[in-house]
């Protein structure tokens, strides 16, 4: 960072979030990912700028001094340029309150969440150039690729949304000062981003090209994702190996749950017990899969006190941990798995097993069972039990 002259560009980087739905303790900036501070991580490519720009860091009361020696660290000697003030009750009060410390300087201001962690540098440019060239609020985003649908307050499809006019929006976003401090001045109401207020006072926002990498850590997941990301590249060239066990009683009653068993349905069988259909082999390839991806385990991604895995059947977890290693840049490889149970019997359908369950994740799976000999739980005939490895490769 040049610091040759009087910053024109500031940047609010918003931390003052308690990060509830990440599952931490901790507020969201101040968790760890890949070793630094999610807030650590996200001031990197403001203080890469080549030109100075002042940093508001907006925190939580209690972690003040926590944000200032993490900015200081970052800044190094562009540190003159870092303030640091206390946060309020809503992001909207947290960003006023980090308009109100703003040099004099400061013609364009840029307002970022420090949860965008992993945001490019070339990012930020793009804002600060966009602003600078037309004199308006320039926000980033990214075009909609899901089908979007408009439902009712039921969840009944009403219509299909045209995603050609939609936009994914993220952060920085930037403003000429004196828009967004009178958006700001004017504003009746919380609005979910910074654009909003300053499209409601009657300024132009454009919409500039986003960046895969400025998603938001909002959930286990997401910081999964960013840890991944952070990753050195000779780690993901690496094919990765899994693990993954599951096991199941039967049910007690023959007619209490139909049995379902590495994607097939067994008629006239005793059901496995479980808050989903009980597929011992589909619930140990998934926690394979996600052990070799290191994306945690199918219990904590698939929590049994969640309603909607409520009698799921195995293809429901496959599919999903199938979309997390996609959007984790990884394929896979193949899967093994190893079926330990007297019951069913099940050689004559093992080709049926792994041509559906192959179907399903687009890779080969090679399905052995075998019985302990009587001993154990198995050997009496009371559940089965599952192993699996699972080989992944960068997509």
């Amino acid at each position: 960072m040049n610091s040759s002259a009087a910053p024109r560009v500031a940047v609010i980087v918003v931390a003052a979030g308690s990060g509830s739905r990440l599952g931490h303790i901790l507020p969201k900036a101040f968790v760890e990912v890949a070793g630094r501070t999610i807030l650590s991580r996200s001031l990197d490519p403001v203080f890469a700028l080549a030109d100075a720009v002042q940093v508001v860091i907006v925190a939580p009361a209690d972690r003040l001094a926590e944000a200032e020696q993490l900015g200081s660290d970052v800044a190094g000697s562009a540190s003159a340029y870092l303030t640091v003030v206390q946060g309020g009750a809503t992001r909207q009060e947290s960003v006023a309150r980090g308009l109100a410390v703003l040099r004099a300087s400061v013609q364009t201001v840029l307002v970022h969440d420090a949860a965008r962690a992993l945001t490019p540098t070339a990012q930020f440019d793009a804002v600060i150039d966009a602003v600078a060239a037309s004199g308006r609020g320039a926000v980033p985003g990214l075009p909609v690729s899901d089908t979007i649908k408009r439902t009712d307050m039921l969840g009944i499809a009403l219509e299909t949304v045209d995603r050609s006019e939609l936009s994914a929006v993220q952060t920085p976003q930037g403003f000429p000062r004196d828009q967004l401090e009178r958006a700001y001045a004017e504003a009746g109401h919380d609005a979910t981003d910074d654009a909003a207020l300053v499209t409601e006072a009657g300024f132009p926002v454009a919409i500039i090209p986003g960046d895969p990498l400025a998603f938001k850590i909002t959930t286990a997941w997401d910081l999964r994702r960013a840890e991944q990301e952070l990753q050195p590249a000779t780690a993901l060239a690496l094919p990765r190996t899994g693990v993954g066990v599951d096991s199941h009683a039967f049910a007690l009653q023959p007619d209490e749950q139909p049995l379902w068993l590495a994607g097939l349905f067994w008629p006239g069988e005793n059901g496995l017990s479980g808050h989903s259909d009980g597929d011992a082999v589909s619930h140990a390839i998934c926690d394979a899969l996600l052990s070799a991806a290191g994306l945690g385990d199918i219990g904590s991604t698939f929590g049994t006190d969640d309603p909607r895995f409520s009698g799921a059947r195995g293809e429901v977890f496959l599919t999903e941990t199938l979309r997390m290693l996609g959007a984790a840049g990884l394929r896979i490889g193949n899967v093994a798995v190893q079926l330990i149970g007297n019951r069913p019997r099940f050689a004559a359908r093992r080709q049926e097993a792994e041509s559906v369950l192959a179907g399903i994740l687009g890779a080969p799976v090679s399905i052995s069972a075998t019985t302990t000999d009587g001993l154990g739980f198995t050997g009496r005939a009371e559940g089965v039990v599952a192993i699996a490895t699972a080989l992944v490769y960068p997509a």
